[in-house]
């Protein structure tokens, strides 16, 4: 008889996305095609795919950017993404970072992180307002997960195009997300800004689950926990990096033939 699972291992699996039969029309355009997906509490999850695949369209249904046709998404349980608005969703822990930074470049790293505590109130309130200790503190340690505690007093637009994504990504987590959504965070960086936002990665999963789309391969195999590969709006394959490469449908329409492949290919022609 199998013992009973602590409560340290039911949270583990916990499954904080459930999406089932996901359809988006854009005419008669199947952009998502009765695509299903999960994601488990504190997972780094890459969502992988040929342009044109529905990777994005995925995130802005998630963020309620998008409104499916038929289906569902259920976040946290209780959540019915189909039934809410795009700001209900974001106060309600779904947090989402577009692939071009959006940062205030006049304003300061630390006031852009500042601005970002409460979106209920403006900007000019936000900056005349008196941080208590536990603001500034949240700041300070926001600032130390991200790398820019050094250039906190720079002004945002003197930052280099990875410390810029760094920012954002601060940004949205000052928000306290369970769900974060990264639409291709390293496009445009160096070898080394590219490291430095994969350990980043990891850091902030101990606080929520992470949905990473991404086209760079070394990066996903290098950081992913769980791949789904995405072709023409539906689920084409799912699970860890090496078990999607070694499906042969993925290498077709997407990682390309290997080369023993195209040599047998070339031999039988």
């Amino acid at each position: 008889m199998s013992e009973p699972k602590t409560k340290k291992q039911e949270k583990k699996t916990k499954r904080i996305l459930q999406c089932e039969d996901v359809l988006v029309k854009f005419g008669e355009f199947k952009a998502l095609d009765r695509f299903s997906f999960s994601v488990k509490e504190r997972e780094v999850h890459f969502l992988i795919g040929p342009n044109g695949a529905g990777k994005t369209t995925f995130l802005d249904v998630l963020c309620g950017l998008t409104k499916m046709a038929d289906g569902q998404a259920v976040f946290n349980g209780t959540h019915h993404l189909k039934r809410m608005k795009e700001f209900e969703i974001a106060r309600n822990g779904i947090g989402r970072k577009f692939q071009t930074p959006s940062v205030f470049p006049n304003l300061s790293v630390y006031q852009n992180l500042e601005i970002s505590m409460n979106q209920k109130k403006s900007v000019f309130s936000m900056l005349l307002a008196r941080l208590t200790s536990t603001d500034r503190e949240k700041i300070e340690g926001q600032l130390q997960t991200i790398g820019l505690k050094d250039q906190q007093h720079i002004k945002a637009s003197f930052l280099s195009h990875g410390q810029k994504q760094w920012l954002e990504i601060g940004m949205v987590m000052m928000q306290e997300p369970e769900l974060l959504l990264l639409d291709e965070p390293i496009a445009g960086m160096t070898e080394e800004e590219e490291e430095t936002t994969g350990k980043l990665l990891h850091t902030l999963k101990e606080s929520c689950s992470i949905i990473v789309v991404e086209h760079d391969m070394d990066f996903v195999r290098k950081y992913a926990e769980r791949v789904t590969v995405m072709h023409e709006g539906r689920l084409l394959s799912e699970g860890s990096m090496e078990e999607v490469q070694k499906n042969k449908q993925v290498r077709e329409v997407y990682l390309g033939k290997t080369k023993e492949e195209k040599n047998a290919a070339t031999s039988s022609a």
